[in-house]
């Protein structure tokens, strides 16, 4: 064989051997991180310098000088886009590449169940968007940004209806709302508006009076009388004397009894020193709820406790007399239980 044919073979094997090595490079695995999963959250604004250098300080690549020839052949650092990027164990460079010039976020799933309060919400907003809970609040606190919604500070959250809502990471608190008042708009049927406007409700006050009974029972099926009960009081222009209202006035939730001195908390949410509704929720109801408070029958009931058997479910009744007699039921049962359980704390201790 000539020196000419060995050289050219030469050549031609280390070419192979390039090009092998290049794809190689190019489409098998290209991450260095342990785990299943690596999220990149890219910052609005962020250079590609930076994403760079959050690639290499958090050893996500093999080859990050690799990643930057593939980067500027397809034009990304002139193209970075803001976003959560899941890059997933064993994916090679050309998709990671192509996941982040395209913008191809994974979503952001928001998961919103009981919220007591706005600052609940922007807190919450907070530990999964870019924006943060500070943000957050300040939009919820504006009137202005609100009033197109027809609602205010107090009111916002009757908007909030506990449901699984899903966004991109970088997405504003203002587009955030937006998203989550549309389910609100779907909510309310011309048939669920007729029902609260036979009841004297309307959306907003529907809601609120459906945050008081969800903080009120978990018994689904005592929840309409329960409304019965508020609706009753206020036809009549009785105080609502509704005791989660306490616990919301002195912001503790952790409350198990409303002793006499919690009721002269000065608060427009303290319903036994007030009239009428609270000016806003006190947690976000379930629609479950709602629905209850748009069924609520027509009833006598003005006063409800818990029954004696400890079941969760009330007594109701339409005279004081009545429910002082449920009452002293309900209080002798539970003297009981406190004693047998004194009792049993006292015998372990011997």
């Amino acid at each position: 064989m000539s020196l000419r044919k060995r050289i050219f073979g030469s050549v031609f094997a280390i070419v192979i051997l390039a090009a092998l090595f290049s794809a190689w490079r190019l489409l098998g695995p290209a991450t260095a991180f342990s785990g299943e999963k690596y999220y990149l959250y890219i910052g609005t604004g962020m250079k590609y310098e930076e994403v760079l250098d959050r690639l290499e300080r958090d050893t996500v690549l093999e080859s990050p000088a690799f990643f930057k020839w593939v980067a500027d052949r397809v034009d990304y650092p002139r193209n970075v886009k803001a976003g959560k990027y899941e890059i997933r164990k064993g994916m090679n460079l050309l998709n990671i590449v192509r996941i982040l010039r395209n913008g191809r976020q994974v979503p952001v799933h928001l998961i919103i169940t009981k919220l007591r309060t706005p600052e609940n919400l922007a807190s919450f907003i907070g530990k999964h968007f870019e924006c943060d809970s500070v943000s957050a609040m300040a939009y919820f606190r504006n009137n202005d940004s609100l009033k197109e919604y027809g609602l205010d500070s107090n009111t916002f959250l009757t908007a909030v209806l506990p449901n699984t809502y899903t966004f991109f990471w970088n997405t504003t608190p203002s587009a955030i709302f937006r998203k989550i008042r549309s389910t609100y708009t779907l909510f309310w049927t011309p048939a669920r508006k007729t029902a609260a406007a036979i009841r004297g409700l309307n959306p907003t006050t529907a809601y609120i009076l459906a945050s008081i009974v969800e903080e009120e029972t978990n018994k689904q099926d005592d929840k309409p009388k329960i409304a019965s009960v508020y609706l009753n009081r206020m036809a009549k222009g009785m105080k609502l004397g509704a005791d989660p209202t306490v616990k919301y006035a002195l912001h503790d939730f952790e409350l198990k009894r409303i002793y006499d001195k919690y009721l002269q908390v000065e608060s427009p949410y303290n319903t036994y020193k007030h009239a009428g509704l609270p000016p806003g929720p006190i947690c976000t109801p379930s629609e479950q709820t709602l629905d209850a408070v748009l069924s609520s029958p027509q009833t006598d009931y003005l006063y409800f406790v818990a029954k004696p058997d400890f079941s969760g479910y009330s007594n109701f009744a339409a005279t004081y007399e009545e429910h002082l007699q449920n009452a002293r039921e309900y209080q002798k049962a539970l003297d009981e239980q406190m004693a047998i359980r004194a009792a049993s704390e006292k015998a372990a201790r011997k």
